[in-house]
């Protein structure tokens, strides 16, 4: 009895600790060819991996973050790297390095970001965000967090429909597809200067086509009411190419 009521007592204690010490990723690659994530935690925060690993197709990793991180994580695609971590990719690349180390994705890139609570804060943000462009389909589940936690995702694969004058090609194929801000380089498209705050920064057509194709994705800086998420469940699956829901 005394065995079980420990065994009880260690399993309760190891939830709690799962449920208020940070959150568990599981980054799964459902594209049928190599992914290579890209992680980039934020000021202060520590990066898991080095910032970069290789995910064949049908692999996945499991990355334990503890409480208060924040940080974004990106697919990169058509890499090359040689023995010592050197090369490039197509899409997200990172100067040229497997492991990012503090270097963020070239865009375009679709781009994972979250904030984490802690126990006594315990809501964790999260989102999908087309702000950088758009390279491959990717999504954010949580599992278990109770009602009210949503999928910030983008199913949809945007390269298929992206506008001409937004489109990044490779060896003539459509890789990325350019947000406004990255296409037109102006303070309007990226809520900069005069722009920089909800009420001058309204949504540009490309905007309304982002978010028209992926309603659960961030299409521009001010998208926070419908792309926004909070959840505080204990583990979050991140899926590159998740299967159409």
């Amino acid at each position: 009895m005394a065995r079980v009521s420990f065994f009880l007592f260690y399993l309760v204690a190891f939830c709690y600790i799962i449920l208020t010490d940070g959150a568990q990723l599981i980054l799964v690659n459902n594209c049928g060819e190599s992914v290579w994530p890209g992680i980039l935690g934020g000021a202060g925060q520590q990066t898991p991996k080095d910032g970069g690993m290789h995910l064949g197709s049908g692999e996945e990793v499991v990355l334990d973050v503890p409480e208060k991180w924040s940080g974004r994580i990106w697919g990169r695609q058509g890499c090359s790297f040689d023995n010592d971590g050197h090369g490039h990719c197509l899409t997200g690349d990172c100067n040229g390095k497997l492991h990012c180390r503090g270097q963020g994705g070239v865009p375009p890139a679709t781009v994972v970001e979250m904030t984490l609570g802690s126990s006594s804060s315990p809501l964790h943000f999260y989102d999908v965000s087309l702000v950088d462009g758009f390279n491959l389909p990717v999504s954010m589940k949580p599992i278990g967090g109770g009602v009210g936690c949503g999928v910030a995702s983008c199913e949809v694969d945007l390269n298929i429909c992206c506008p001409s004058a937004l489109e990044v090609k490779r060896n003539g194929k459509v890789v990325g597809c350019k947000s406004a801000c990255l296409a037109m380089q102006s303070a309007k498209y990226c809520c900069t200067g005069n722009y920089s705050d909800p009420k001058t920064c309204k949504p540009t057509l490309f905007a309304h086509l982002f978010k028209a194709i992926c309603p659960k994705a961030y299409s521009y800086a001010y998208d926070d009411s419908s792309s926004l998420n909070r959840c505080r469940a204990p583990r979050y699956v991140i899926t590159f190419c998740p299967p159409p829901v």
